[in-house]
């Protein structure tokens, strides 16, 4: 399998660098071919702007998506933006590892997602109409393949808990996870999340790693996040809400999962939440 590793650190002595390289060097052993893309590292220019679409009108004004859409379509986008869009179809899984900062990702990390999810490539695909809202959330460019996030955070597993103070880590990771993975279609498997990384001595790094190479060894059984296919019949269209029948008891993120599977890979995935 082909596992790409977007990786979004600046410091390579990190804990996140030192679970970087165990990652990699894990998958490699099992066959598998890996590519980093280590956003520091090459210097990734994070802001979206005019610069990545070459050739346009010097004295045209700037549209962010219909701009993108043109250097899409007519092959021309930078040079970066291209090479990491053959990575995403090259990949049949896709791992974004980073530190939790401010409540979501680094800004670097935002930045590749911005620039390379291209209006045609990762947004902007299939039929618009009253049947159907476009190829998304389930269903595009990204569909079969699989991702999951590797996530450190300096609180306490307690402090994101459902009654904690920094609110839920699923509703945190949610723009992640259903926004950015699952809208281009991936299947989205349960993140692997380090609490309390400032208390990391050997042992529980040794620990650490063990519940990862797990998860990593899992990649292709893991049964992923229940989300609701935009298509499937779960939503009106065009309105894009609930049906009145769906869920009618729930509101907010939780009711874009199906609650019964969810409640079942819960169980499942809980040891490997916390080493």
């Amino acid at each position: 399998m082909n596992v790409l590793l977007v990786y979004a650190h600046p410091e390579p002595k990190s804990l996140n660098g030192s679970l970087k390289d165990f990652a990699v060097k894990r998958l490699e052993a099992a066959g598998h071919q890996v590519q980093v893309s280590d956003l520091y590292a090459m210097d990734w220019k994070a802001s979206l702007d005019a610069d990545d679409n070459p050739g346009r009108p010097a004295d045209s004004r700037f549209n962010p998506s219909l701009d993108s859409k043109h250097a899409f379509e007519e092959g021309r986008q930078s040079q970066d933006i291209a090479l990491e869009q053959e990575k995403l179809l090259w990949a049949d899984t896709v791992i974004l590892q980073f530190p939790l900062w401010w409540f979501s990702m680094p800004a670097i990390l935002k930045g590749w997602v911005e620039r390379v999810y291209a209006y045609g490539f990762a947004y902007g695909v299939g039929e618009h109409s009253d049947a159907r809202w476009g190829n998304r959330y389930g269903e595009g460019t990204l569909a079969g393949k699989r991702a999951m996030l590797i996530v450190t955070a300096g609180g306490w597993e307690s402090h994101y808990s459902p009654r904690g103070i920094n609110g839920p880590i699923d509703d945190l990771l949610f723009p992640i996870q259903h926004g950015v993975l699952f809208y281009p279609g991936f299947d989205v498997l349960p993140p692997f999340v380090i609490y309390r990384t400032s208390r990391m001595d050997e042992e529980r790094f040794s620990t650490t790693c063990d519940a990862l190479g797990q998860r990593l060894d899992d990649l292709w059984k893991t049964a992923p996040i229940p989300f609701r296919p935009q298509n499937a019949g779960a939503y009106d269209i065009p309105q894009l809400t609930l049906r009145a029948e769906i869920s009618s008891d729930q509101s907010g993120f939780a009711a874009h999962v199906r609650q019964a599977e969810r409640g079942a890979l819960s169980e499942a995935s809980k040891s490997h939440a916390n080493p």
